[in-house]
């Protein structure tokens, strides 16, 4: 079986970075991803995608990209599910990231810090 995906998009915020019990940094990032082609009304498109980072590359898109930043992303697409407070099931689609590529230079306040 293949599980692949691909995709090269602009981060909809800044990734959010926060730490499991066990001390693995894990971010959240959403892509903007325009589709190949224009609807009805001629417009383009754009899906959302959530994606999961873990570990260094995790801290990695936390700390070198921000809200516009174009980046790379290569993982598997996952299905989970939870029950939330009302008691309702929530089923989840996103796409764990294998590897980051970072496409866009620096954001200006990375490169004045340094």
């Amino acid at each position: 079986m293949i599980n692949q995906i691909i995709l090269v998009g602009r981060l909809t915020k800044d990734p959010e970075i926060r730490y499991t019990a066990e001390g693995a940094p894990v971010a959240n990032i959403t892509l903007a991803v325009s589709r190949n082609y224009k609807n009805s009304a001629g417009e383009i498109e754009t899906d959302f995608v959530n994606c999961t980072v873990w570990r260094r590359t995790a801290e990695n898109t936390a700390n070198y990209c921000r809200k516009g930043s174009v980046v790379g992303v290569s993982g598997r697409l996952q299905t989970r599910s939870y029950e939330n407070a009302e008691k309702t099931r929530v089923y989840v689609t996103e796409v764990v990231a294998d590897s980051v590529r970072f496409m866009s230079s620096k954001p200006r306040e990375l490169v004045e810090q340094e």
